[in-house]
């Protein structure tokens, strides 16, 4: 790891609050960047807790994590803001359940994430990395958005693993409505932060029931032609929900709750691994001698092809980008929970209602976890130094850790391995992303790089 005592050029990073912001602050705040919430405290403490509206601490103390996601995971369920943002798109899909509702859900799905499973999806993974390279090629020397390329590349993806590509879902009808979703109702109102309950109307919400209609209607279609026409050979993730069984029950996913978990995947499933691709790039083009290194793996293992899942082991500097990307820029930056009893963490006292937030944004870069925190170095991912398993979450962790994280690793090292085998990007001055969190954390403006083959 660098020594933290050497001044070091940072990319680029959220200005942490260092006087409190007030309720009203508070709300403008997070409508327009959920990082702009956080503390300076949170990155040089292991707890903050204070008063907006309703009571809530911030946790960055791997053992009182632990307590939340794992030993007492009941009694620390989403919180009531979370699911207000979300269920109105998802319903009480895994992402929302709770309880047996999601156990016996979470079983039933399990199959299709098996590292077999994914194995499988690879090949569709692989297509899509050589037609970005191809897309890139075909731009020449011009400044290209590399978010809006990562998004269409795992977009396609995604699409292709759910629904096999079938014609009849319409991909950029389904990501207009789940853009206009976010960017509408995605952002926390002034009832969240006081408290009120999920059944007091947001605003937003309300007026963002077009979009969620037809992700429902779009997705409900997909189902419908599906039972009809059989599951294909080999089958999809839409095929392997529907042949889902819970062990335990012998139970089944109906429609609805196929369709809400459909949607969960679709939304999860490219967003996340287009930001982690998108960060990956920019700090690629940051630290150009890290980029080299990586581009010279990836030539030597794969020289003009795309790279597969059988790559994956012979490429740990790529999988070392990943893994700190993740830590610096993690596509859900901050998870929240609701307390049902009352606890102690770290000292301080947890009464039921209180909301307990994982701010994992602060928490990757807490000095008292992280050496150099700020500064982009993949070997402290690679040079055998131990990693705290609670200082580093960027998919969660106890039952409810992302039940997608293996597909999302997989699909991020065979493009960024794709792309840097065949290309030095570099940076457009003038033209820095910004982190904003809204519900992920994306680059705002995106990430404007240019690509120079590699001879």
């Amino acid at each position: 790891m660098p020594d933290s005592t050497i001044r070091m050029a940072e990319p680029v990073k959220a200005p942490l609050v260092t006087t409190p912001l007030g309720l009203f602050g508070s709300l403008r705040a997070a409508r327009s960047n959920l990082l702009d919430i956080l503390p300076d405290l949170a990155v040089r403490q292991p707890i903050v807790s204070g008063r907006t509206g309703a009571r809530w601490h911030m946790l960055m103390d791997p053992p009182a994590i632990r307590r939340v996601l794992l030993e007492r995971v009941d009694d620390y369920p989403k919180s009531v803001v979370t699911k207000n943002l979300l269920r109105p798109a998802i319903g009480e899909s895994l992402f929302i359940a709770e309880g047996a509702h999601w156990r016996w859900q979470r079983r039933a799905a399990a199959p299709a994430f098996s590292r077999r499973n994914i194995a499988n999806l690879a090949p569709m993974m692989t297509r899509a990395a050589e037609a970005t390279a191809t897309r890139v090629t075909a731009s020449g020397p011009r400044a290209l958005d590399m978010y809006a390329e990562m998004v269409r590349a795992t977009f396609e993806v995604i699409s292709d693993v759910t629904l096999s590509g079938k014609a009849q879902f319409d991909r950029e009808a389904m990501h207009r409505a789940i853009d206009s979703y976010i960017d509408v109702a995605g952002r926390v109102s002034l009832f969240d932060l006081l408290g009120l309950p999920g059944w007091v109307p947001r605003p937003g919400r309300v007026m963002s029931g077009d979009a969620v209609r037809r992700m429902k209607q779009a997705a409900d279609e997909a189902i419908i032609a599906r039972r009809s026409d059989g599951a294909g050979n080999p089958p999809d993730l839409l095929d392997l929900l529907i042949a889902g069984e819970d062990p335990d029950t012998q139970r089944r996913m109906r429609t609805p709750e196929i369709r809400d978990n459909l949607l969960t995947f679709i939304v999860a499933g490219h967003e996340t691994t287009a930001l982690t691709l998108a960060w990956a790039l920019y700090l690629c083009a940051f630290d150009p001698d890290v980029q080299e290194a990586a581009g010279e793996e990836a030539r030597r293992v794969l020289g003009a092809r795309a790279a597969t899942a059988d790559d994956i082991a012979a490429l740990p500097a790529i999988r070392a980008i990943v893994d700190e990307t993740l830590r610096l820029y993690p596509p859900a930056g901050l998870i929240s929970r609701t307390a049902q009893t009352a606890d102690t963490l770290c000292g301080r006292e947890i009464r039921a209602g209180d909301t307990v937030m994982l701010p994992i944004y602060a928490l990757h870069r807490n000095r008292l976890l992280w050496d150099a925190p700020d500064s982009f170095d993949p070997a402290r991912f690679s040079d055998g130094s131990p990693v705290d398993r609670y200082a580093y979450l960027p998919f969660g962790d106890g039952p409810r850790i992302c039940i997608g994280a293996g597909f999302a690793v997989q699909e991020a090292v065979i493009i960024l391995a794709t792309l840097l085998a065949r290309f030095r990007f570099r940076a457009v001055p003038g033209r820095q992303p910004k982190p904003v969190m809204i519900i992920t954390l994306r680059p705002e403006g995106g990430v404007w790089l240019t690509a120079e083959p590699r001879k």
